[in-house]
């Protein structure tokens, strides 16, 4: 049995061996949520402590592959919050166009499956050609980008789709409703770690949606200066139902609409 301080000591040692050989950081999640999540698969795959667990996943990619998926939660629906969607389509997108002269560059940030990403592309399709739409998409989870290249999805996932999106660019295949290749085409796929890595410039909307809630308020306060920054100026930030900015001026954003933030 161990005692509370070898086993706070051995996810300390957890943390920091997997931020030298992956570079993400836990310490920047919220402890006890994380903590718990990761807990219950290392029990499940029959590890002691968490150390172990580790040493498991440098010898299987696929164990490393499922812990990412355990941590990330990849959760995701076309058009979630479809009301949302409605302020996008008629009030975001056609402001931004106005202004761009039709192009408009749009990054999912935290992409998960590439629900969110594909339904940027449906959502730019009403007001400009495919061949003008590239978005980019972005995780840290490997596998939810293979499974958003895939693009093959579930029921649930479409529900809140429009139809008239759905009658143009799904095809169902079995029990699995795929998306049409010219949507795949729209969006460049990469893998990336939001904490860690760099990121591209002068985008015009930045939609990163239900994620930042599994962060530390330190960690927070980096991604939204980071977003804002990524920002061209009056390009926007699109948030999730869960997550609110409390002081968007110190980033110099300023509410546009609920979870719509614009850069000043």
């Amino acid at each position: 049995m161990h005692t509370p301080v070898e086993l706070d000591r051995d996810f300390d040692q957890f943390i920091h061996k997997l931020r030298l050989k992956t570079g993400i950081d836990l310490a920047l999640y919220k402890e006890n949520q994380m903590k718990r999540r990761i807990n219950s698969l290392k029990e499940k795959k029959g590890f002691k402590t968490f150390v172990e667990f580790f040493q498991g996943m440098l010898q299987k990619q696929d164990l490393y592959f499922e812990f990412l998926d355990h941590m990330t939660i990849n959760v995701s629906e076309f058009y979630r919050n479809p009301n949302r969607w409605e302020v996008l389509e008629k009030r975001i997108l056609p402001e931004l166009q106005a202004k761009r002269n039709g192009r408009i560059k749009c990054w999912s940030a935290a992409c998960s499956t590439g629900e969110e990403p594909y339904s940027l592309v449906m959502a730019l399709s009403s007001f400009m050609s495919l061949r003008e739409i590239q978005v980019l998409a972005t995780d840290i989870d490997q596998n939810a980008i293979n499974r958003a290249k895939s693009g093959k999805y579930l029921a649930q996932s479409v529900k809140d789709l429009p139809k008239s999106h759905f009658n143009k660019y799904f095809s169902i295949k079995g029990s699995s409703y795929e998306v049409s290749d010219e949507i795949k085409q729209c969006v460049q796929f990469q893998r990336q770690n939001l904490l860690a890595d760099p990121f591209a410039q002068n985008f015009d909307l930045i939609v990163c949606r239900n994620v930042l809630i599994y962060f530390t308020e330190e960690a927070k306060d980096s991604l939204y200066m980071k977003f804002s920054k990524s920002l061209a100026k009056g390009g926007y930030l699109f948030i999730g139902g869960t997550e609110q900015i409390f002081h968007p001026q110190q980033y110099h954003l300023e509410p546009v609409d609920t979870f719509f933030y614009r850069k000043i």
